[in-house]
């Protein structure tokens, strides 16, 4: 028996091999196919089942391509409906692997067709359960991602409050708990970095497992919930219905462009340069009206968070040898239309005679000496962050809603602007730099580095205060 869990850090999810007597079944795949091909072929095993906990709302999942490359069934829970060829189970169904059996339980209330996957070993124990986002560890899922429900969030909390106690705390304490999500994820609101555990830890340390009433856990559940990102009923939609071939939008996005060439895309499709390299070299120098978006940073959950368009056309500055990794990533949250790179990068681009930009980066210590004259400080953390603690002279400006505030300041303004480590404040400083602001200052960083200085902070604050 193989149990293996392929956990991504910049998404905080979790997919998951399992694999015996040469057969295999793969749940909840990323859009990119070849992982799970590769292990099968490791343990020399044919992938018969790929089982979705849900439609997922924060990524594509692989699991058309995947089906369409090793001939193996899509398995959904009851009430899924699709408009590809699956298995839509019953609750209590059995599917084997080799010597394993893999039991749905059909767990709603993150969405209506949520399931977990308990898996059996040959001697009937119970070994682990595959929980999706209905029992993370530390925390469940969020009750407001139905896709096209006429419930309220209220009435699926108190289904996954059902769920819960009727599916899967009868389950023995030994069972191991593996979610598709940890620390990071959107998908619930304070869950755990570790990536596993077993249930009766769960019940013990989850606030969600605890002895109150359905009523407590309504109001807990759904209190404090910050607006999904748009993409994500965008994305579920995707795994619903489909999506286009993993291998032709790598092909597409990974074509080498000349400047020439990008410049007529950018003309002619309205093409976005997107610019994936390090803060620091995107501040030193970019290309003009290009957002900045690290690709070692959460970058697929950015992309979702402030390019409002899955059809957006994309052309990428990525450092070299690394531009398949960056369309692989886009494509993960629905990103489909990358059209190339830029071929030489910013050095191209200057070689053919275009001009740059760039923003000025101080250090926490240099802005620290001039908070005494009344700067303009924008705090775009989130807003849990800055009710935590923050600088006296800040606003709250969360990156996560930067469409709603980008146009209502004034263009004539100097604006310093800090996150928690430098990573979102440079890319709230490109989208700015895009809508005609241009007296920028980035605090290097961030708000980690401020703390190292006399600058003063408040204590927590309740929201009702925020500027």
């Amino acid at each position: 028996m193989q149990v293996e869990q392929l956990y991504t850090k910049c998404l905080a999810q979790g997919a998951y091999f399992i694999q015996s007597e040469g057969e295999a079944a793969v749940i909840d795949p990323l859009r990119e196919y070849a992982p799970y091909i590769e292990l099968a072929n490791k343990s020399q095993s044919k992938i018969k089942y790929i089982f979705e906990t849900h439609f997922h709302a924060d990524f594509v999942s692989g699991h058309v391509d995947l089906a369409n490359k090793t001939g193996a069934e899509i398995i959904f829970g009851p009430t899924a409906k699709t408009e590809f060829k699956s298995i839509i189970a019953k609750d209590q169904q059995e599917f084997k692997i080799g010597k394993l059996t893999i039991q749905v339980l059909h767990t709603p209330g993150h969405t209506l067709e949520s399931s977990s996957f308990l898996l059996f070993d040959e001697n009937r124990k119970p070994i682990c359960l595959f929980s999706g986002d209905t029992l993370f560890i530390g925390d469940v899922g969020r009750p407001d991602l139905a896709v096209k429900s006429n419930l309220t969030q209220e009435d699926l909390a108190g289904m996954l409050y059902d769920s819960l106690r009727n599916k899967i705390m009868p389950l023995p304490d030994d069972v191991i708990i593996y979610p598709a999500h940890g620390a990071g994820s959107a998908c619930g609101k304070n869950m755990s970095k570790e990536t596993f555990d077993t249930l009766g830890n769960q019940k013990k340390t989850n606030y969600a497992l605890s002895n109150m009433s359905k009523e407590d856990f309504i109001k807990e559940l759904t209190t404090g919930i910050l607006p999904p990102p748009q993409y994500f009923p965008k994305n579920a939609l995707l795994n619903k219905t489909g999506y286009n071939k993993f291998d032709d939008v790598i092909q597409k996005g990974t074509l080498p462009l000349s400047v020439a060439e990008v410049k007529k895309l950018i003309d002619t499709n309205k093409a976005i340069i997107l610019d994936v390299r390090t803060q620091q070299e995107f501040a030193t120098e970019h290309i003009p009206n290009s957002i900045f978006i690290g690709i070692d940073g959460q970058f697929a959950p950015w992309v979702g968070t402030v390019i409002p368009d899955l059809k957006q056309a994309i052309i990428i500055v990525a450092p070299s040898d690394r531009e398949q990794e960056t369309v692989t990533r886009l494509s993960r949250v629905g990103y489909d239309n990358c059209l190339g790179y830029i071929n030489g990068g910013v050095t191209a681009w200057k070689e053919a005679g275009e001009n740059t930009d760039a923003v000025t980066s101080i250090s926490a210590a240099q802005f620290a000496e001039k908070l005494s004259n009344q700067l303009t400080v924008l705090d775009v953390r989130k807003p849990g962050e800055f009710n935590a603690s923050h600088l006296v002279e800040a606003s709250s400006k969360p990156l996560d809603f930067i469409d709603e505030w980008v146009k209502t300041l004034p263009k004539d303004k100097e604006y310093h602007i800090h996150c928690a480590g430098g990573y979102r404040s440079m890319i709230a400083a490109s989208i700015l730099k895009r809508h005609g602001y241009h007296q920028l200052v980035d605090v290097a960083g961030g708000f980690g580095a401020i703390q190292k200085t006399n600058a003063k902070t408040t204590d927590f604050v309740c929201p009702s205060t925020l500027k």
